[in-house]
């Protein structure tokens, strides 16, 4: 089978990570394979927060926790230390499909580079709150932009599970 085949077949979400610092060279690495997903009309109108900065992750995470409604102390990262947010122009059409394919090329090349990876959602809510507008602009990042998830990151500290079985019949033919 093709080696990017297998690693598609093979990529499974993440939910409890060790505290290990993820090379900056790694995250870069990810970060540029989802620059490199497809785009409506190639518009590229897609950017990408990279957060390694424990005190930011820790305050998006209590922004995210408080979103989904979950009891103080709980982290929607799951531990993750790195994480990186996608961001999609809301003038763009195509925005939220071309911020989605670049969430999954972030989580498949992460998985190859022997990391973790889990998409969580919620950052469209935590980016539309005037909390969420005023980090993006703090970070130089100005404009309509729809949050479209998180994907965390880090060295998983559990066994990757097996691929469950796909149910039947997701594949109809329109055979000539």
């Amino acid at each position: 089978m093709n080696e990017v085949i297998k690693a598609m077949i093979g990529r499974r979400s993440c939910r409890k990570y060790r505290a290990d610092k993820i090379p900056k060279l790694l995250i870069e690495e990810i970060a540029e394979a989802g620059l490199y997903a497809a785009s409506g009309r190639n518009k590229q109108a897609v950017k990408i927060v990279a957060v390694t900065d424990k005190a930011l992750r820790d305050r998006l995470s209590e922004m995210n926790r408080e979103i989904g409604g979950w009891e103080a102390g709980f982290d929607p990262f799951y531990g993750a230390p790195a994480l990186l947010i996608v961001l999609a122009d809301k003038t763009v059409p195509t925005g939220i499909y071309d911020g989605s394919l670049v969430m999954g090329n972030l989580m498949l090349a992460a998985d190859v580079l022997g990391l973790g990876s889990c998409w969580i959602h919620r950052a469209k809510e935590e980016f539309e709150s005037e909390a969420g507008k005023e980090l993006l602009r703090s970070l130089g990042i100005e404009g309509e932009w729809e949050g479209i998830g998180h994907c965390i990151l880090g060295y998983p500290d559990a066994d990757k599970p097996e691929p469950p079985a796909r149910a039947d019949g997701r594949i109809v033919w329109a055979e000539g």
